[in-house]
């Protein structure tokens, strides 16, 4: 079972993506939620908008790593064209 996750976080705010990694997805999230994480406190709202699982703590942390590069980045809202537009879109809505 997988137990090592990169996840990318979308804020709401100023349609910033937030890459990490975690062993423990639900917590992590609940946390940025929960303004206990520095790095995301001014950036909420967010949300989750894409996540992978490793079996390998390495092959995670790889991955998390080249999503942090700018080449990482370009792949990510490339990726996720469509998943990135209708948040932004339903939190302007909703706001």
């Amino acid at each position: 079972m997988p137990e090592h996750y990169v996840y990318v976080l979308l804020s709401l705010t100023d349609g910033m993506l937030y890459v990490g990694y975690t062993s423990n997805l639900e917590r992590r999230i609940s946390e940025h939620h929960r303004d206990n994480s520095k790095s995301t406190s001014s950036r909420r709202p967010l949300r989750l908008i894409f996540y992978e699982c490793y079996l390998s703590k390495a092959d995670a942390m790889r991955r998390e790593e080249y999503f942090k590069t700018s080449a990482g980045k370009r792949v990510l809202r490339l990726m996720l064209k469509e998943s990135l537009s209708a948040a932004l879109n339903c939190a302007e809505s909703e706001g």
